[in-house]
Order: C-alpha cells, then sequence, then structure tokens
C-alpha cells in the first residue's frame, strides 16, 4: 500500500507554509501526549508519532526541519480521491415559530456509541452505536425515519430550531455548525454521536435515480432538488433523505476551543485548508498527509493544491487509505466550493521515525 520516498519526490513541499501546518499539526500534539479521550476513535498513535508530538510542544524555530527530521514521505500506491467539507452557518432560533420548526436534536441518554465492538444486525450490517434497554440489553437504534416521525429518540431535546429538514440534514452531514440568533448572538452546534446507522449518499441516490446528472452535482443542486421534491412527511424528498438511516445528535459546545473552529474527530479545533478526514479505521489522527491535486479551492477555477494537511477528523462517508476530506474553512463560500470537489490526488502520508534522525 505504502512506496518510501525522499522529500525532493513532493513536489512544492518547500514552497508551502509549512509554519501553518505545523501550528496545525500542535494541535493534535497536544492530544496525542495528553492521551486525552478523542471524540471518535482512531487507530492508535505509535511510539513515534508520540515522540514527535512531544518535540513540536516544545517549540520548533524551523517547521521544515522539524518535518523533515521527524516524519519520512510514502506515497499511497492506489489513486487518491477527494471530498471537502466545511461548518455550516445558518439562522436558528431557541424556540420554534413559523419558518424555524426543524429541531436539532440533543444526544439520547439510551444511546451507546460501541467503537470497540460494534452489533451486527441480523442481515450482516455492523452498527457503530446502539440502544440501551433498560435491562441492559443492546438493540439497533431507531433510524432516521423513526426518529423524524416517530419521535423514536427517546429522551433527546431540541437544542435549537433550523428553518427545514434540508439544512437539519447538511448540517449532520457536516457533523457541526454555527447558529445565528436574533440579536447577533451564535451557538456552536456540535457532533454528539450518531445513531449508528450506515451512511447513505443521497447525492449519489439522485444520479442513480437520474434525478440530477453527475456532472450538475454540486450542494446547491443537492439542495434545490430535496426542496423541489417536497420536505413535508412522507413527500419524495423527505423520503429520499430518509434512506441514508445514519441520524447525527449535538450538544451546545461554548469551550475555547470550540471558538478556533469546529471540533474534529481527533477533539482538535479544525483549521481551513490544513485538517483533513481520514479513514480511521486505517490511520491515526496527528498524521501528515502531503496531497497534490487540481482543486476549485480558491476560486471556482481549478488550480494547483499542494499541501501538507494533518489528520484531525474522519467520517462515516471516508473509506480507504487514499480517501480524504478536505476541511475548507466555514461560510457560504467555503461551502459552495467544497461543494465542488469530488477530485483526484496524489497523496503521501509522512510516516513518524523512531529516532528522529532516519528510517
Amino acid at each position: 500500500m505504502l512506496e518510501k520516498a525522499d522529500f525532493e519526490a513532493l513536489a512544492g513541499f518547500g514552497r508551502d507554509d509549512l509554519s501553518a501546518a505545523f501550528a496545525a499539526f500542535r494541535r493534535s500534539a497536544e492530544i496525542i501526549v495528553a492521551r486525552a479521550s478523542e471524540q471518535r476513535p482512531a487507530q492508535a498513535p505509535s511510539p513515534a508519532l508520540i515522540a514527535a508530538a512531544r518535540v513540536a510542544l516544545e517549540g520548533a524555530d524551523n517547521p521544515e526541519a522539524f518535518f523533515r527530521r521527524w516524519f519520512r514521505p510514502h506515497f499511497i500506491r492506489r489513486e487518491g480521491f477527494l471530498t471537502a467539507y466545511y461548518e455550516v452557518e445558518v439562522e436558528a432560533r431557541l424556540a420554534p415559530e413559523p419558518g424555524f420548526e426543524t429541531p436539532a436534536l440533543s444526544r439520547p441518554p439510551d444511546l451507546v456509541t460501541l467503537n470497540d465492538a460494534p452489533l451486527e444486525t441480523p442481515s450482516g450490517e455492523i452498527l457503530t452505536s446502539a440502544k440501551r434497554l433498560p435491562d441492559g440489553a443492546l438493540v439497533p437504534y431507531p433510524d432516521r425515519r423513526a426518529i423524524e416521525e416517530e419521535g423514536a429518540a427517546q429522551g433527546a431535546y431540541p437544542l435549537a430550531y433550523l428553518r427545514d429538514p434540508v439544512e437539519l440534514f447538511l448540517i449532520q452531514v457536516q457533523g457541526s455548525a454555527r447558529l445565528r440568533l436574533p440579536g447577533g448572538e451564535t451557538l456552536a452546534l456540535t457532533y454528539d454521536g450518531r445513531n449508528g446507522w450506515p451512511y447513505t449518499s443521497v447525492g449519489r441516490l439522485m444520479i442513480e435515480r437520474q434525478l440530477a446528472a453527475a456532472a450538475d452535482m454540486s450542494l446547491d443542486a443537492l439542495k434545490a432538488t430535496l426542496r423541489g421534491l417536497g420536505l413535508g412527511p412522507g413527500a419524495p424528498g423527505r423520503r429520499l433523505m430518509q434512506e441514508n438511516r445514519s441520524y447525527v445528535f449535538f450538544h451546545i459546545d461554548g469551550s475555547e476551543a470550540r471558538r478556533l473552529g469546529p471540533i474534529g474527530g481527533q477533539g482538535a479545533p479544525l483549521s481551513p485548508f490544513r485538517s483533513i478526514a481520514v479513514d480511521r479505521s486505517i490511520w491515526a489522527y496527528g498524521l501528515p498527509f502531503w496531497i497534490a491535486a487540481r482543486l476549485p479551492w480558491e476560486d471556482e477555477a481549478e488550480t494547483e493544491f499542494r499541501r501538507l494537511m494533518i489528520a484531525q477528523d474522519t467520517g462515516s462517508a471516508i473509506v480507504g487509505p487514499a480517501r480524504a476530506d478536505l476541511f475548507f474553512g466555514a461560510g457560504e463560500t467555503a461551502g459552495r466550493l467544497a461543494g465542488r470537489v469530488r477530485h483526484k490526488a496524489q497523496m503521501a502520508v509522512l510516516a513518524p521515525v523512531d529516532d528522529g534522525g532516519g528510517a
């Protein structure tokens, strides 16, 4: 899967702003060294990665020298595939009113996350969360449709109310949002668990059913198509979203770390164009990845993207060693550009070395 290389093989490495990559790595290093719990546990950091994290926290006068000393690049032999995500900023209300009637729910008390021992259904599906019954038994948690139509998330309560189910759906896909309240106050809505059912891409379903052309698929097109199909109970747009049985719960996070940015699966604040989501069953958080591609990241035109990124997040749709989701930041522009990214890439992981002198 990996092919060892020299840093000279990473075209543009020395021209990247490695101080920004180092700042993002330090956020991961704090969690690695403290052995703090991860929000969505990934592969454990190796002793070499822990050693590099300790050195990073001591400071580095020359970030490029730090990465060259403590890591060695290895190209991932498979062709990389990139998507991008962002932090949604939306208007919200703390009580329901006309135009704001879709609740973002808190984590229900009977939801159990099963990171180490997933639950397998009779059909063979693997569930990463479950419902704990009063007698202690674990059963599959209700899916999206049951939660929305039957109130099956018992004990969950509304944290805020959004404009419509499409807005909630996209926030659940992204994992967090910045909520704007009347008067200018903002709240940080942050991931707090999911019901455990596998994620299904609604955009892919639209393309397969010829509701949208693959070449025209974008975030705006997805939203417009769903709304055009109808969002009321039983309407086609609502039913299509419910085919993604995965459902995400939230909490309001007022911590200082959350003010720096949305919190990724590792528990670190994410940095625009420096943080990526990776497959947590393969990679440890904190690993640096070199990504080379042509992307619509500065504006809608595709330009060179050659950057050192830090693995700080994960996602149920991010599967495979050469799969990455790039964090583009917050707001409407970030969302518009992120929704256009479905691109191939060359990817290399910077594997930590044992002695800091070479491997």
